[in-house]
């Protein structure tokens, strides 16, 4: 019988991954996730990542807000910045190759993991020692059954309208809750602090309610048009 490669078993999960650090960006499990790879020892990680059946990246956000479009930082810290502990391993399951030479890829989350250690890197890019013990939840099915779907619905359609944030609201309502959830959690304009939140919220149920709680707290708070997270 043919593994299913978007949930692997648990013993499947690769050990060692190569890890894409930026600000600002959020992979949960089976979200999915539009990168564009335009820097050489990133191209040089997809290039090896594409050759491994799994085709796994990690996701983790830097500490320094910067650290990755190099603005007011050394270049000993825009190379190796330092990394939240946690993160979540994606498989490609979507890829382009543009005429200029980037890779257009999709990456849809698998499980989280935190960073057992650090391990050498490979043509410019960094690779870690994963555990994944405190997440293997993620490649089971998620327990969304007591999460409130029409005070979700209401809370995103008010936050939509103070966004202005045009929205197709018949597809949002006919979306399963946990995917609405995920989709919400990655795309909505929080801060790196919160995205690093709701990454590491280990249940299911109490991300949709911190999720709940971000939307709540954004409605009541003046909007920032310079507070972008990317």
């Amino acid at each position: 019988m043919k593994r299913e490669l978007l949930k692997p078993a648990s013993e499947e999960l690769p050990r060692i991954i190569p890890v894409f650090p930026l600000t600002g960006v959020l992979l949960l499990p089976k979200g999915q996730l539009p990168l564009n790879i335009f820097e050489p020892r990133y191209l040089a990680m997809v290039r090896d990542a594409l050759k491994d059946e799994q085709r796994l990246i990690g996701m983790l956000q830097p500490k320094s807000p910067n650290s990755d479009d190099n603005r007011g930082i050394t270049f000993a810290q825009a190379q190796k910045p330092e990394l939240y502990k946690t993160g979540c391993a994606g498989r490609i399951t979507g890829f382009s190759e543009s005429e200029d030479g980037r890779y257009l890829l999709t990456l849809t989350g698998i499980c989280r993991f935190d960073i057992a250690e650090e391990t050498t890197g490979k043509d410019g890019y960094r690779r870690v020692f994963t555990d994944y013990s405190r997440f293997i939840s993620d490649i089971e099915s998620s327990d969304d059954a007591n999460i409130d779907r029409e005070k979700l619905l209401k809370i995103v359609k008010k936050f939509f309208e103070g966004q202005k944030i045009e929205a197709r609201w018949s597809t949002i309502k006919a979306t399963p809750t946990e995917q609405l959830v995920t989709s919400l959690a990655m795309s909505c304009p929080f801060g790196a602090n919160e995205r690093q939140a709701l990454l590491e919220t280990p249940k299911f149920s109490d991300r949709a309610q911190m999720l709940l709680t971000l939307l709540e707290m954004a409605l009541l708070a003046p909007s920032d048009p310079g507070d972008k997270s990317h």
